[in-house]
């Protein structure tokens, strides 16, 4: 109960701020919407509830985006264009799809990095600066080009997903690899191990933990290069799309909708990368 109730403590504090400002942001449109149909005086609560029900307001209500979830996953069949769950499937494939990508590329370079110097000279200095395009510029680029050859669907999305996610990958993995101190792997060299020897009994196991703390960033930033990418292609479907849409036609509820779920999925698929870490690191005696 003192773990939960601080949690709760900041969440009760968020919400009521959230419908302060609420009423705040959505009083001018109501101001006018008053004023046309005749209302003055009206009361203080009165007013909060109009501002609370209005159907594009400008910052909608907590339970209007609680209902807008609601009424667009449990009440829809999951196959509709219109489903939250639908359109987060399809997230959700890309990401995972960019993911498991980026991690293998990642973890490639980084065990070609500390193997070889020159690729460590070569390799490091242009992997750093890949990650200072703007992602919102290549990602058009990237989802144009490949559909004038032919490739759609989830393949643009997945790249994205996969430029994004592979950097922290080879950040870590090479800070991991490189963890070993100089004891640890003259010890090794008594015993007469073998480079491949010394790369999965040291090298590998010290680098589990800075593995999976890379893991944690790269399926996060990996499900927003997939939205990012959904952003550029309007005629497919994807949590981006829904985004995009709700922007066009002003539906802020269906935005903010969208966006609780791109947030709830990054949650859980972060809390499943840590619930794995957790059990390879003790399987392996290592600190989590």
């Amino acid at each position: 109960m003192t773990r939960i109730l601080p949690v709760l403590t900041i969440l009760l504090a968020l919400l009521l701020f959230w419908y302060a400002m609420a009423v705040h942001m959505n009083a001018p449109w109501q101001n006018t919407l008053n004023n046309r149909a005749g209302l003055e005086n009206v009361p203080f609560m009165d007013f909060a509830q109009q501002a609370w029900a209005q159907d594009k307001p400008v910052l909608p209500a907590p339970h209007q985006v609680v209902s807008e979830i609601w009424n667009a996953t449990i009440a829809l069949d999951i196959t509709s264009r219109r489903s939250l769950a639908y359109h987060g499937w399809i997230t959700l494939s890309a990401t995972l799809l960019g993911f498991a990508f980026g991690t293998m590329l990642g973890i490639v370079l980084a065990v070609a990095i500390i193997h070889n110097d020159a690729s460590d000279r070569s390799l490091m200095p242009w992997i750093i600066a890949s990650q200072t395009i703007p992602i919102l510029a290549v990602a058009p680029m990237v989802v144009v080009g490949l559909g004038a050859v032919g490739l759609t669907g989830l393949v643009p999305k997945a790249l994205i997903s996969m430029y994004l996610s592979f950097f922290p990958v080879v950040v870590g993995m090479v800070k991991g690899l490189r963890s070993p101190e100089a004891i640890q792997l003259d010890l090794l060299r008594t015993y007469d191990a073998s480079p491949v020897q010394v790369f999965w009994k040291l090298r590998w196991p010290a680098a589990m933990p800075f593995l999976f703390a890379s893991m944690k960033v790269g399926i996060a930033i990996s499900l927003i290069g997939a939205v990012v990418a959904e952003l550029s292609n309007a005629s497919g479907g994807g949590l981006g799309v829904r985004l995009l849409t709700g922007s066009y036609n002003g539906q802020t509820i269906q935005i903010w909708a969208a966006l609780f779920i791109a947030a709830g999925l990054a949650a859980v698929l972060v809390a499943i990368v840590g619930g794995a870490e957790k059990w390879v690191n003790g399987r392996m005696g290592a600190r989590a």
